[in-house]
């Protein structure tokens, strides 16, 4: 495994970083306990050390069960990732911006972006609580919130750093003046972005300003949730509850399918999957400082973390970027 600084802060990440959105089960037609924990765990015997979370993902679910996983781990060993701002129990009593509704338990519940600072503080102690921990290793925003000043949001999380509960901060899906703003309170480390092979838009504005500041950049859905593996197109069927359902109907399927055809050779000529290639490319790219990348059980988790034992040589990504720049996204 590769270990990365992130940005200006003293952390050191793990360039495959486990992503545990899909663990929270909200979403994603549910999850089974006992293999969502194995896949932490088996991620963290392989080198994958940066666990990323957030309190929506399970509503509180997903933070408790990687609590669970990492007792008995060296905590110093473990870099924790975690968020705030997605409030869905009421608590921001309609204050914030609606993001949309989701379904808990059966109920439809709206969700709203929320990052005031008493909200702020307050999540904070849930997710200590939640992961088991006295502190957290990186806390970022969930979503932009227009509602709240920024300047208001830094100052918590400045707060929190002060106080020892977090070590650095970080936002997630702001913009290059988003992130200006943010830097004018305080030196956060880190924007955490969609990316993929399917969604490179951040290589224009972004990227170049995160390599001029030493921003760290946090690449989330590498894989387009689970598209580019290639199962989808094998007949692969999906839960009811599976958002991807209408997700995945945003792109050319037929296109995205023939892409695909055309760099598995390269997969299998190495003896890795199609799902490795991709995270090895994505782990490549300019500007990326960690990728996150999911896993439902420790099978998935040990193959997403030998991903960086792959070596592509300069022919190789040159022909797989060749081959995206015909796509029509």
């Amino acid at each position: 495994m590769e270990y990365r600084k992130l940005g200006s802060s003293d952390l050191k990440l793990s360039a495959i970083t486990y992503g545990a959105f899909a663990i929270g089960g909200t979403m994603w037609g549910g999850n089974e306990e006992k293999d969502s924990i194995e896949s932490v765990q088996a991620s963290i015997e392989h080198g994958v050390t940066t666990l990323d979370t957030a309190p929506f993902y399970g509503f509180g679910l997903s933070e408790e069960m990687v609590g669970k996983a990492i007792k008995g781990y060296d905590r110093t060993k473990i870099q924790l990732l975690t968020k705030f701002g997605l409030v869905w129990d009421g608590s921001n009593k309609g204050k914030g911006d609606f993001f949309f509704d989701a379904e808990k338990d059966g109920v439809s519940v709206p969700v709203y972006k929320y990052a005031a600072k008493e909200n702020v503080i307050k999540e904070v102690e849930e997710s200590l609580r939640r992961l088991k921990t006295d502190y957290i290793d990186l806390l970022q925003i969930h979503w932009p919130d227009s509602t709240t000043p920024i300047a208001e949001t830094m100052e918590a999380l400045d707060l929190l750093i002060q106080q020892g509960k977090i070590r650095a901060a970080g936002v997630s899906n702001y913009d290059v003046e988003q992130v200006t703003e943010a830097r004018e309170k305080l030196n956060i480390a880190s924007d955490q972005v969609g990316y993929s092979m399917l969604n490179r838009g951040i290589e224009k504005e972004l990227i170049p300003f995160a390599q001029n500041h030493d921003l760290g950049i946090i690449a989330y859905s590498p894989m387009e949730r689970g598209l580019l593996t290639g199962k989808y197109f094998e007949g692969s069927s999906l839960k009811r509850n599976d958002h991807r359902n209408d997700y995945f109907q945003q792109f050319d399927l037929p296109q995205i399918k023939t892409f695909l055809d055309t760099i598995v050779p390269i997969a299998n000529e190495k003896k890795i999957t199609l799902s490795q290639l991709v995270l090895r490319w994505t782990t490549l790219q300019p500007g990326i400082t960690v990728v996150l990348a999911g896993a439902r059980n420790a099978g998935q988790a040990i193959a997403n973390a030998k991903a960086m034992d792959i070596n592509l040589t300069p022919e190789e990504l040159r022909f797989i970027n060749q081959e995206l720049s015909k796509l029509k996204l």
